[in-house]
């Protein structure tokens, strides 16, 4: 690769971390061809990308796009390291935990999600623990339905007794 090459590969990793806000780093160094074509796959069906990227050309689009949040990202750019992008954030963490159910590869390296950095394979439970906005959204409406729901309960339950009791009373009067 001459340095034309090298620059326009520069270029496109750069646009690519600054068009997207979550991207993941993992190791993929001991998989098998085979398992390989395996992982890509599960990733194409969850609309994940997946790419092999070279550690010092992703350092350098990385320093290209002048964010500062991904300064601690640096020292895990070593050996192999493929760079997976989803739109949900949780989704290549998803993807990564499944596939992992049956091999012991690949391991998080680092993932930058909305303005966080994780770092280590540790973190892979956490990312995938995360909600995806719809969840989030269901989560805060339903929240917002709960005290509403129970007012009109007690109203509803308040009108059934209250109904009794007028009832009651004027069977009393008429006796």
């Amino acid at each position: 690769m001459n340095k034309q090459e090298k620059n326009i590969k520069i270029d496109e990793l750069a646009s690519l971390l600054q068009a997207n806000k979550n991207f993941y780093l993992a190791d993929t160094s001991t998989l098998t061809g085979i398992n390989i074509n395996k992982f890509r796959r599960a990733c194409f069906e969850e609309n994940v990308h997946v790419t092999v990227v070279k550690n010092t050309l992703l350092h350098k689009a990385m320093e290209k796009t002048a964010n500062a949040g991904f300064a601690p990202i640096y020292d895990t750019l070593t050996g192999n390291t493929a760079l997976l992008f989803g739109e949900q954030p949780s989704t290549p963490a998803r993807v990564m935990k499944e596939f992992r159910k049956e091999n012991s590869k690949p391991t998080l390296k680092a993932a930058y999600v909305e303005d966080s950095v994780y770092i280590g394979d540790a973190q892979l439970d956490v990312l995938s623990a995360l909600k995806t906005k719809n969840e989030l959204i269901g989560d805060i409406i339903a929240l917002l339905q709960s005290p509403a729901k129970r007012v009109i309960g007690a109203l509803q339950s308040g009108g059934h007794k209250l109904s009794g009791i007028v009832k009651t009373l004027s069977e009393k009067e008429e006796k």
